[in-house]
């Protein structure tokens, strides 16, 4: 079972999966049998609004770092989600096919997004933070958004 980081801003409970590397942008990596896994931090869900639809690029998509490979539609924004890892894209998550409010309910799980053929996970380890680097920067946005309110 998986051990997260957590704190409660506002009204809002923030989660961050030890197990996990991340994007500044909010995107979790998980190293895999030999892939990684990316999905959506619980902050940047929750920043966005609850996921009604996701576009996820197709198997075989070719991505360097910071290349789009899926988007996200919520009843505030559409959001480009950016690779933090380059590689090609092995496999996409076929439940959120049918149901994308998966990753409003369990991002860290069943919610993961696609899993990517990295071409060289530790040069792009370097551009990733750990969970408690993350927890940080995670933190110190939502205090900020909550003092400009």
């Amino acid at each position: 079972m998986a051990e997260f980081l957590e704190v409660t801003i506002d009204k809002f409970t923030f989660r961050v999966d030890q197990s996990c590397l991340y994007s500044s942008e909010g995107i979790w990596a998980r190293m895999e049998d030999g892939r990684v896994k990316l999905g959506l931090s619980e902050y940047i869900k929750q920043r966005s609004g609850d996921i009604a639809f996701i576009d996820v690029k197709p198997a075989g998509t070719v991505l360097a770092v910071d290349d789009e490979f899926a988007s996200i539609e919520t009843v505030k924004a559409n959001v480009m989600l950016a690779s933090p890892v380059s590689g090609k894209i092995a496999r996409v998550n076929p439940a959120l096919e049918m149901k994308p409010e998966l990753i409003n309910q369990d991002p860290f799980g069943e919610a993961w997004i696609c899993e990517v053929e990295a071409d060289n996970v530790d040069a792009d380890r370097q551009h990733m933070l750990d969970a408690e680097a993350y927890f940080t920067h995670m933190k110190h946005e939502a205090e900020d958004e909550v003092r400009q309110k």
